[in-house]
């Protein structure tokens, strides 16, 4: 009787362990300001999502989206305001795209996109309306109107690609686009 009272008791130990370990995994995988994926997180879907274009054919794109004139916002109006600013964009971002699209944050203030069913010349023209989303999204601080803008890279996914190759092809299309706009 003692003894299977302890089992019992050590199940549901074993069982609280488990739950608290796939919380902490979670946590490690989002953003806590903005609930996106962060880097970890995306990479890992990243990985999830090449492995499926390799073994189906699907077509995915990755857009790589960098803020423009952010570093004013937090530098003129402090971190808060950069921080809310991060929130209005995430959320243009998420409303923007579909519910199997995933969005993560990367870093600072770079995005990741990741587009199903599409092909390359719709890639390219969700990366300029996600440009456009990005500079109508807009905070009020102190009576005063926060916009930033952004520039977008896309690089559509293959089957030969590693996570580091297709981050980089879509980061170097990112920065091609911000040299042009300027």
């Amino acid at each position: 009787m003692q003894l299977a009272a302890e089992v019992e008791r050590l199940r549901a130990e074993l069982a609280a362990a488990r739950a608290h370990a796939s919380e902490l995994e979670a946590r490690a995988e989002r953003d806590p300001l903005l609930d996106l994926l962060n880097r970890r997180g995306f990479e890992r879907e990243l990985r999830r999502s090449l492995a499926y274009v390799r073994r189906y054919g699907a077509a995915a794109a990755l857009i790589y989206l960098d803020l423009d004139r952010f570093k004013p916002v937090n530098d003129r109006y402090g971190h808060a305001a950069g921080d809310r600013m991060l929130q209005a964009v995430a959320l243009s971002l998420q409303r923007s795209v579909r519910e199997s699209d995933v969005v993560a944050r990367l870093g600072g203030d770079e995005f990741g996109i990741l587009l199903w069913n599409l092909d390359e010349s719709q890639a390219a023209a969700k990366a300029v309306q996600l440009e456009a989303v990005v500079a109508a999204a807009a905070v009020l601080h102190d009576g005063a109107r926060l916009t930033v803008g952004a520039s977008a890279g896309c690089a559509m996914l293959s089957g030969s690609d590693s996570p580091e190759d297709i981050i980089a092809r879509a980061d170097e299309a990112m920065y091609r686009r911000k040299r042009m706009r300027r």
